[in-house]
């Protein structure tokens, strides 16, 4: 799986999380998804991401490797 699949699955599943967790435990977990969605905003504009940084030093690969061939 890249590196782009993780971030999108771990982006999505903490903001699932904290959705649940603002509606059954406290309504200050809805700032955790602000969070997350200003840092999904900031890196389309600048490029960086933390989770990136992170994925990276655990030694996710950023491409899969595999040739992607016009019109795939």
């Amino acid at each position: 799986m890249t590196m782009e699949r993780y971030i999108r699955r771990i982006a999505g599943t903490f903001v699932l999380i904290s959705l649940a967790l603002g509606i059954w435990v406290s309504q200050w977990w809805f700032l955790f998804t602000a969070f997350v969605g200003l840092n999904l905003i900031q890196s389309s504009f600048t490029g960086w991401c933390l989770m990136e940084d992170i994925l990276s030093k655990l030694g996710i690969a950023k491409t899969s490797g595999k040739k992607v061939e016009a019109g795939e």
